[in-house]
């Protein structure tokens, strides 16, 4: 039996802001997406084109509330092959919310306040 990793899920407030979000920072693009037929959620699957494993956005209509997203200790990690040039585009954007430069790495937090470490 061998198990693999298939996708991470983060519930979003707004898809479409979302979607525009990890297309500029990450370059994500949707890989594809369910709409339920009542309308209660959307679940988009985004991909890097290279990996298998995917980021599930999932919006829920009746959710009303803010998402618990803890201590942010929970946090999606990216490989990016220009360090410099990510970081310059995610100070444009101003969703550095971390940097560790002993370790050589910084994390950008999602318009819903996930983070997701860059690693050069």
């Amino acid at each position: 039996m061998k198990f693999r990793f298939a996708h991470n899920n983060f519930n979003v407030k707004e898809m479409e802001r979302s979607l525009q979000f990890y297309q500029k920072a990450l370059g994500l693009k949707e890989a594809r997406r369910i709409n339920a037929k009542d309308g209660s959620f959307i679940i988009v699957f985004l991909s890097d084109g290279v990996n298998q494993h995917q980021l599930e956005l999932t919006w829920l209509r009746d959710w009303d509330k803010e998402y618990d997203l803890g201590d942010n200790e929970f946090h999606l990690a990216m490989r990016v092959d220009d360090f410099e040039a990510a970081h310059a585009l995610h100070e444009e954007m101003d969703c550095i919310c971390f940097e560790n430069p002993d370790m050589g790495i910084y994390f950008i937090s999602d318009p819903d306040g996930y983070w997701i470490e860059i690693i050069p």
